[in-house]
C-alpha cells in the first residue's frame, strides 16, 4: 500500500512536557481508503517483557495528538503499554487532499487501521490490544469496539456522540424534522457556494474573542483550547475549525446502533460537571440494555471534573489514571 508523503514535525511540539521514561518516535499507516496517518509511538523504556500489550489513542474532535491524546498516550507508556496517539483523517499532520472533514465510517478506519499497525508491530502482543477515545473520539472508540474484535479493551473519556449531536443539537434541544430539514437545506446550498468559490468555508473553532455571556462549556473549551494550557497551531479547535459541511454525514448515521453487542471490555469515564455527561450515561446505558455482555462493562463518573478536566487533568489531575492503568491491566492480560 503506497504511503503519502507527509509533512512531519520531527521537534517536541505538544501541549504537555516529554518524559524521559518514554521512548518515543513519529510512525506512519495507511487506511482502508488509502489515506496516510501521522501518529506518535510511546514505548516504555524499563520494558520486561518482548511483547507488550498496546494501545490506540485519538481525540478530542478537532484536537491533534500533540494535545490530550499524546498526553494520554505518554502516560499510559510510562505505565508499560506499547502507545499510539495518531491524527485522523483529513487532520493534523495525516493525510487526505480535502481538509478538515469528518465522517463516522472514515473515522471509525482511523482506529481500526491504528489496530493494524499496533497488530503487526513486533514489541506489540497483537492479542492485547485497546483503545482510548477523548470526546467525540470516544463514541468512535465505542463503535469501533463494536466492529473490531481485536479490540479487548475500550475507554470512552468525556464523550460525545457526535450522530446525536449533529442530528438533535446540545441536550437534543433540535430534535425535530423541520430543525434537522432546515439544517440540511443550508448545508446542501453551502455544498454548492464551495464548489463556486473553489474552496471550503470553515465554520470556525472554539469563540475568540470570549463573549461575557458565553455558556460555562464554551468557555470551558476557551480556557483549553485559546490558551496556553492546550493550544496548537494545528489544533482544528483552536484555529479555524471544520468545514462547515465537514460533519453533514453524522445528521443520519448514528454509530452506536450496536453498541449492546460489543463484547470487549468497555469503561466509559465522565465528569458529573461536563455538560457532555449525558452522551457517557446515554451511551452507557444503550450499551448495556438487553446485553449479554455486562460484567465487563463500567460507567465511572468523577465528581466535580468538567469536561475538558478530562482533556489534561484541569489543574487536578481529574483523570483516573490509575484506573485506566488497573483495567487495561485486567482486560490486557
Amino acid at each position: 500500500m503506497q504511503k503519502e508523503n507527509l509533512n512531519l514535525t520531527l521537534e517536541w511540539d505538544k501541549t504537555f512536557p516529554k518524559s524521559d521514561k518514554v521512548n518515543h518516535e513519529k510512525v506512519t499507516f495507511v487506511t482502508r481508503y488509502g489515506i496516510t496517518l501521522a501518529a506518535d509511538l510511546y514505548t516504555p523504556k524499563a520494558a520486561d517483557a518482548e511483547k507488550l500489550p498496546a494501545i490506540a489513542v485519538c481525540g478530542p474532535f478537532g484536537a491533534v495528538k500533540e494535545q490530550c491524546s499524546g498526553l494520554y498516550a505518554q502516560t499510559m507508556a510510562q505505565r508499560g503499554f506499547v502507545t499510539l496517539a495518531f491524527d485522523p483523517s483529513f487532520t493534523g499532520e495525516s493525510g487526505g487532499n480535502v481538509r478538515y472533514m469528518a465522517s463516522p465510517d472514515i473515522n471509525t478506519e482511523d482506529f481500526m487501521a491504528a489496530v493494524d499497525f499496533l497488530s503487526l508491530h513486533e514489541g506489540v502482543d497483537p492479542d492485547r490490544i485497546g483503545i482510548i477515545g477523548i470526546c467525540g473520539w470516544g463514541g468512535m472508540a465505542l463503535n469501533t469496539a463494536a466492529l473490531d474484535t481485536r479490540v479487548k479493551a475500550t475507554v470512552a473519556s468525556t464523550m460525545y456522540d457526535m450522530t446525536r449531536v449533529n442530528a438533535k443539537g446540545y441536550f437534543d434541544s433540535q430534535d425535530s424534522e423541520e430543525a434537522r430539514y432546515a439544517m440540511k437545506a443550508a448545508m446542501c446550498a453551502q455544498r454548492l457556494e464551495d464548489l463556486k468559490n473553489g474552496e471550503y468555508k470553515l465554520g470556525g473553532g472554539v469563540v475568540d474573542p470570549l463573549p461575557e455571556d458565553a455558556p460555562y462549556f464554551v468557555k470551558d473549551y476557551y480556557d483549553y483550547y485559546k490558551t496556553p494550557r492546550g493550544y496548537h497551531p494545528r489544533s482544528l479547535n483552536s484555529n479555524g475549525g471544520w468545514n462547515v459541511i465537514g460533519c453533514e454525514s453524522f445528521v443520519n448515521q448514528p454509530i452506536l446502533q450496536y453498541s449492546n453487542e460489543i463484547r470487549s471490555a468497555v469503561l466509559v469515564m465522565h465528569g458529573d460537571a461536563a455538560h457532555s455527561c449525558y452522551f457517557g450515561k446515554d451511551a452507557y446505558a444503550d450499551m448495556v440494555k438487553d446485553s449479554k455482555y455486562t460484567d465487563n462493562k463500567e460507567l465511572l463518573i468523577i465528581p466535580g471534573a468538567s469536561h475538558t478536566d478530562l482533556y489534561d487533568g484541569g489543574g487536578k489531575d481529574a483523570i483516573p489514571f490509575d484506573k485506566l492503568e488497573t483495567f487495561f491491566q485486567t482486560y490486557l492480560r
